[in-house]
């Protein structure tokens, strides 16, 4: 593992040692488990480039508007290509501040602008509410594309996480709209809920991820049993065939990995344009853990340069 990240792991592990055991999850309010998620990401991220002009504004979602925050680099041309950006958190936490300086990187060293999109979540709106404003929000930005300074034959989607599950669902919706044609899709540490338990889901119960994490995610999105679950359980019977070529980064201490590594392969047995990138010593969440390790740094400017070339 990184050693930055391990101490700052071992550090976390001491401090609770120290401290009363937490309620289980079950127990908890989400909008209690979202403030902490999003103010100590947020705190782990602060030496994220400030040379990127933001505005908040709203896009239309599947049922009304919604928040979203444009990045763009200074010294950005009037027009770039553009990447809709869904942030991870199971569905259920995350928000656009806790990936702020991670979407400040993604602009700032791919020279393009970003729009994040701050999709309804779970509990409170179950699934599919964040996929259809996932797909609603996407349609949204080809549709204003001009306004936002974007190029809507250079568009993309990209997640982390519970985001790269939306993105990857995005860009299966989205492959027969002619009017609508994404040129990518970047999905980092995805969240692909496969047919099965992959061996990594089977054998690694954290750091960051653990499976009581993930099982309180999939119980608040209570996407099981719904007609639509195939949206969100994108395993064997999703057809990939179509979609736009993808970067699929996977991390070697996360639950995901495998699933993130199969649904590239399959993409590329689709006969889509797919690469996988693993960093073995990274966890999950590494993206916004920025001020952690300069490790993410260096990674995020080699996920950048990758985005930039698919998108020239």
């Amino acid at each position: 593992m990184d050693p930055h990240i391990k101490a700052f792991l071992d550090e976390q592990a001491a401090a609770a040692a120290g401290q009363p055991a937490p309620p289980p999850l079950d127990q908890l309010p989400a909008e209690l488990v979202r403030a902490g998620y999003t103010m100590q990401r947020s705190a782990q991220n602060q030496g994220a480039p400030k040379d990127v002009d933001t505005r908040d504004l709203t896009v239309g979602g599947a049922d009304g508007p919604i928040p979203a925050r444009l990045y763009t680099p200074a010294g950005a041309p009037a027009v770039t290509p553009g990447l809709v950006y869904f942030h991870g958190g199971g569905f259920v936490i995350g928000d656009l501040d806790s990936h702020d300086g991670h979407c400040r990187r993604l602009a700032k060293y791919a020279g393009i602008r970003v729009i994040a999109i701050d999709y309804r979540l779970a509990p409170e709106h179950p699934f599919p509410a964040g996929h259809d404003d996932a797909l609603a929000a996407t349609k949204w930005v080809f549709d204003h594309a001009a306004e936002l300074g974007i190029d809507a034959k250079r568009i993309a989607v990209g997640g982390c996480s519970a985001g790269g599950n939306l993105a990857a669902s995005v860009s299966i919706d989205l492959k027969g709209d002619a009017q609508r044609k994404l040129a990518f899709q970047l999905l980092l540490y995805p969240g692909i809920w496969p047919d099965e338990l992959t061996q990594s889901r089977k054998d690694l119960d954290g750091p960051l991820l653990t499976k009581e994490v993930m099982t309180w995610f999939e119980k608040n999105l209570a996407a099981d049993g719904h007609p639509q679950a195939h949206r969100a359980n994108l395993g064997s019977k999703a057809d990939v065939a179509g979609t736009p070529p993808a970067l699929v980064v996977t991390a070697g201490y996360d639950p995901l990995k495998d699933e993130g590594r199969d649904y590239a392969a399959r993409l590329i047995a689709a006969g889509v344009k797919a690469t996988h990138v693993q960093h073995d010593d990274m966890v999950h969440d590494f993206y916004i853990l920025g001020d952690v390790s300069p490790k993410v740094d260096e990674i995020a400017r080699d996920t950048a340069a990758f985005l930039k070339a698919a998108l020239a």
